[in-house]
This record gives structure tokens, C-alpha cells and sequence, in this order.
């Protein structure tokens, strides 16, 4: 039976859609489906820097050390960095300009930039190897990356097609981005590119691990991004009705602190684009340290934490939360993995003037799906919650792509403008994603209970999520077959009580090879994948069996998971 939350949410949403309202919708048809569209979206995401940029030009934006920026600053910024990549390195509109770099301001800046000269940004995941950064420009076919210096050490050595050009952190955009700035004369890059970019040019490529191995490049328009932004602005707008209906007008600005990847779909959309909009200002620290973020969160004034689930109970845990003012902070949202029934408890405990909350989506559906709210998601904690209106079609579908019934349990499918357009330079594994009326298939499996909440209950995909980054078995897999003398293996996630799960594999020698050790193993994989997908010493097992198969001969991983699981539970 739906709550009081439910009925006052739904009223709220419905108020905010409706004709003449923010957030009213039209119908817009994609491939041939008709799906609603926000009526006054931007037409690009560099419209939409320019116009919040200006609406919001003198409130503080960035926060970075002693670096600190106004939306004004970060946008002027930004308009330099546009300008030299078209005047100095000759950007085209589509071109894909690669990021490769930890979050900073000036990754932020460069993001801003890449899009306003009109090019295409892609994401590179910051902890990979140098191997599977070249593969991901490769991919994409990039004309430059803008790259720290660790990332660009990574790919020495390695071949690829694009340049190169190094950018810092930790300083004032002009010089961090020195590289790529411009100073414009007369007329920008960027104001000239206003007049040539629409909703259906490519504005990003992010990089995902499905269950094929090696991370496909996930590509969207401006429409979609635009709409994964604009759904998640109206579900603030919500929230911010409903809290100002109870305790009275919100004066404190939004503050959020920046816990996770930036070349994440969490860390790009809900958190850094929706900013703009909300005018929230984003405090940036360099890596994940839990005594760093209580400072950080107490003298920035955050009312808003996002993290995956280890981040926020690293938080309500810590022995010096008690010496911090953190009352500001009313929400503490994780996404990117399930969280633990007793981590939502504990929160609560932690901070009982807050609320624990949970996200669900995808990389391919910008980061739009289900969310479950506060006194709501105590009373559900195993659910994801309900789809988010007005945008998210969400449906529980069989292997031929039929609808099931509440209760029953099929594959979690999605339907949306703001749904990425598909795989890049991958036509067949683009097509597979689709049902053949628009749904995208995520590859997880659950149900929705009798007040349509979602909750998630297994994986179709063989892919394990460690603290929020998946991991492919078989990219593992790939990589320990690399080594002449091991002759088969099997790769799956055990549970793990700070990432939620974590890669273990079990191996086999070839007939008449010497034995090598789990640790020579796990040194050799070291050199080809990043350190996140190889599993520890302690959960690499080498056995003189052979791997139980399946009729279709393949590995039984369900057996084999079953086995050395349950002796790592044992140890």
C-alpha cells in the first residue's frame, strides 16, 4: 500500500508536469516509440551551461583546495579551454576529446570545454591500466586526450591515435589548462558553437564492463544527457517541495561533496551536471579518505553526500565523526551497487536529523532509474525504489520480451530519451541492448512488489561491482589466459563487507607446466589490468582438478562459485 510519502511525492511530481509547469512534458518519438520529453529542455549541454551559468554567475561553484571558482568563472574558464582546442588543436564538432585524469576542478573545466568547442567527451576510467586506456582512445578514435601526469606515464609505450596534452591539478584553470586555453578574440568558439550544435549530436562516450570482456564505449546525444540531467533537477525539484512543505523555506545553498569518480555516470550526471541547475555548489577532494570528507563536510557546510555504499558507512563509522558539526547534511544517497540492509540502519543512527538514500541506474540510461527516499527507503531498505517520473518506463520483462507481472521475477528493462544511443563502433552489441520497442535491457533481474517498488535479486551479466566499478569476468578471465602455462580458469565475485564484492578466481595448470603461485599470478595480471579487477592473494586458488562443466561445456561458475566461495568463508 503506498505511503504518505508515496501520495505526497506523487502529487508534488504530478503539480511539477503538468501543462504550463517546469517540468511538463511532450511526446517525442525515437525509433519509432513515442516517449515523453521535457518541453522546455536545453538543446544542448552547452546551452545549458551558458544559460545556469549565467543565472547563477556570481554563487560559488567550485570549491578545490585553495582553488575556488564562481559559476561565472568556471563558464569564462571554460570558454578558453573551448577556444584553444578549436584554435590551437583544431576541434571539430564530433570530435572525441578523451579525459583521462583524476577529479579535479579542472577536470571539471576541461569537461565544460570540450563540450562548448563541440566535441564529443570521453570519459576514460582513471583507474585503469595504461593497456586499457590505449583501447579506450582507440575505440573512440580520439583526436586529443587531455591527461595528468599519472595517466599519461600509463600510456608510455603504448600505441594509439591520439595526442596527448598534459593538464594539472590543484591550481587556477589558467594554469592547469594552460595547454589547451585560449584567450578569444571577438567572438568565441564557444558562442559560435551555440549556433551549430543540437539535441541529436554526440556529446559523450562513457566506457562500460558488460559481460563480453573488454568495456564498450557507451555513446549519447544531447538529448539524452540532457534529459538524465533534467529527470534528476525534477527530482530535486520534488524534494525540495515536500522538505519546504514541512519545515519551512530551504535558505543554506546546496553544497555536495565530490566521493566519487567523476568518469562515472554518477559522478557526471547526477552530481556535477545537475549542479548547474540547482546551483549547488561541489567540494572536491583528491581520493576517497573518510576523515578528509568529515572535514570537508563540516567547513564547506555539505548538505548533500553521494557515494557508493562503503563511502557513507566509512562516514556514520568513523571515530572522529563525533568532533565535527555534520548537521547540515541532511541526505546520504549510494548508488553503483546494492547496499547492505544494516548499513541503512546505521546511517540513520548516525544521523538521525538525515536520511539514508539509494539510486538506481546505468551508465546506458544516464544514470536515470529508480530512486527510494527517505522514511520510504527505511521501511524498504532492499528495494531500489520506484521508477522516476516523469521520464523512466520501467519494466520487468521476460527472455522474449514479455511483460511479468508484480512478484514476478524477469529482467529489469528501461525506456527513455535520456537511454544512451549505443555501443560505439559496435552495431551487434548495440542491437542486443534494445528490445524491439526501446526498452534497454540492464541485465539485472528482479521484481516490482504490489506498490510497484523495484527490487533487484541477481544478475543475468557476468560481471562483479566492487565499491561501484564492474568488473567483467571474462576481461579477467582474458587476462589469465594470457599466461602460456595456465590452461583454464573461472573469475566471480565473493561478498565483501566495504566493496559489497570482490574478484576471485580459481586456475588450472596446462599438463606438464610447472605450478605457479596465486601471488606470481596476481603479479603477472598486474601488468595487463587495472589493480581494482585482480583479486588478492588470499582469493586466488590453483587446483590440479578440472573445472566442473556444463552440457554446453562451458565452465560451471555457479559450482565453482559455490565451492571456493564457501572455503573463503571458512578461512
Amino acid at each position: 500500500m503506498p505511503t504518505q510519502l508515496d501520495n505526497a511525492l506523487e502529487a508534488i511530481i504530478s503539480a511539477l508536469t503538468a501543462p504550463g509547469q517546469p517540468f511538463a512534458t511532450v511526446p517525442f518519438t525515437r525509433d519509432g516509440v513515442e516517449m515523453p520529453a521535457f518541453a522546455g529542455a536545453p538543446p544542448s549541454l552547452a546551452h545549458y551551461f551558458a544559460h545556469f551559468c549565467n543565472e547563477h554567475r556570481d554563487v560559488p561553484f567550485l570549491v578545490d583546495g585553495d582553488v575556488r571558482l564562481t559559476f561565472a568563472e568556471a563558464y569564462s574558464a571554460a570558454t578558453c579551454v573551448a577556444e584553444g582546442l578549436v584554435t590551437v588543436h583544431g576541434v571539430h564538432k564530433g570530435d572525441r576529446i578523451g579525459i583521462a585524469a583524476r577529479n579535479s576542478a579542472n577536470w571539471m573545466i576541461a569537461y565544460m570545454g570540450i563540450i562548448m568547442a563541440g566535441g564529443c567527451a570521453t570519459l576514460l576510467n582513471g583507474f585503469s591500466s595504461g593497456e586499457e586506456l590505449a583501447h579506450g582512445i582507440d575505440l573512440a578514435e580520439c583526436k586529443l586526450v587531455l591527461a595528468d601526469e599519472g595517466r599519461a606515464a600509463r600510456l608510455e609505450g603504448h600505441d594509439h591515435g591520439a595526442s596527448v596534452v598534459l593538464f594539472s591539478h590543484g591550481n587556477p584553470p589558467s594554469e592547469g589548462l594552460a595547454n589547451v586555453w585560449a584567450v578569444p578574440q571577438g567572438t568565441s568558439a564557444a558562442m559560435a558553437m551555440l549556433g551549430q550544435i543540437g539535441p541529436d549530436d554526440i556529446a559523450t562516450i562513457l566506457y562500460t564492463s558488460g559481460s563480453t570482456g573488454k568495456s564498450k564505449g557507451a555513446w549519447s546525444d544531447h538529448r539524452g544527457v540532457v534529459h538524465g540531467v533534467m529527470s534528476y533537477v525534477s527530482q530535486s525539484a520534488m524534494a525540495k517541495v515536500h522538505v519546504e512543505s514541512q519545515e519551512g523555506p530551504m535558505t543554506d545553498q546546496p553544497c555536495a561533496l565530490v566521493a566519487v569518480p567523476l568518469f562515472h555516470v554518477t559522478g557526471e550526471v547526477p552530481l556535477f551536471l545537475q549542479s548547474f541547475a540547482i546551483a549547488r555548489k561541489l567540494v572536491l577532494m583528491p581520493k576517497w579518505d573518510a576523515g578528509l570528507a568529515i572535514r570537508l563536510m563540516a567547513d564547506e557546510n555539505v548538505t548533500y553526500f553521494v557515494g557508493v555504499p562503503l563511502m557513507s558507512y566509512e562516514i556514520a563509522n568513523h571515530p572522529d565523526r563525533a568532533q565535527y558539526d555534520l548537521s547540515k547534511c541532511k541526505s546520504f544517497a549510494a548508488g553503483g551497487a546494492p547496499r547492505p540492509v544494516e548499513h541503512v540502519t546505521r546511517i540513520k543512527e548516525a544521523f538521525p536529523g538525515g536520511f539514508p538514500l539509494l539510486g538506481y541506474g546505468l551508465t546506458e540510461t544516464n544514470a536515470v532509474g529508480c530512486g527510494n527516499f527517505n522514511e520510504n527507503y527505511l521501511a524498504k531498505p532492499g528495494s531500489t525504489g520506484r521508477a522516476s517520473k516523469p521520464m523512466v518506463d520501467l519494466a520487468i520483462l521476460d527472455d522474449d520480451g514479455n511483460p511479468l507481472s508484480n512478484g514476478q521475477v524477469g529482467e529489469v528493462c528501461i525506456r527513455s530519451v535520456a537511454n544512451f544511443r549505443g555501443y560505439w563502433k559496435n552495431e551487434e552489441a548495440t542491437k542486443a541492448a534494445f528490445t524491439a520497442n526501446g526498452y534497454f535491457r540492464t541485465g539485472d533481474l528482479g521484481y516490482l512488489d504490489e506498490d510497484d517498488y523495484l527490487f533487484i535479486v541477481d544478475r543475468k551479466k557476468d560481471i562483479i561491482i566492487r565499491g561501484g566499478e564492474n568488473i567483467s569476468c571474462i576481461e579477467v578471465e582474458d587476462a589469465i589466459y594470457a599466461h602460456d602455462d595456465i590452461g583454464e580458469c573461472s573469475v566471480f565475485g565473493l561478498p565483501d563487507e566495504r566493496f559489497g564484492e570482490v574478484p576471485a578466481a580459481v586456475f588450472r595448470m596446462k599438463e606438464g607446466r610447472a605450478a605457479i603461485t596465486p601471488a606470481e599470478l596476481r603479479a603477472f595480471l598486474l601488468e595487463r589490468i587495472a589493480p581494482f579487477k585482480v583479486p588478492l592473494e588470499h582469493q586466488i586458488w590453483i587446483t590440479e582438478e578440472a573445472l566442473p562443466r556444463l552440457g554446453t561445456q562451458k565452465i560451471d561458475k555457479r559450482s565453482v562459485k559455490a565451492r571456493y566461495g564457501s572455503e573463503a568463508v571458512a578461512a
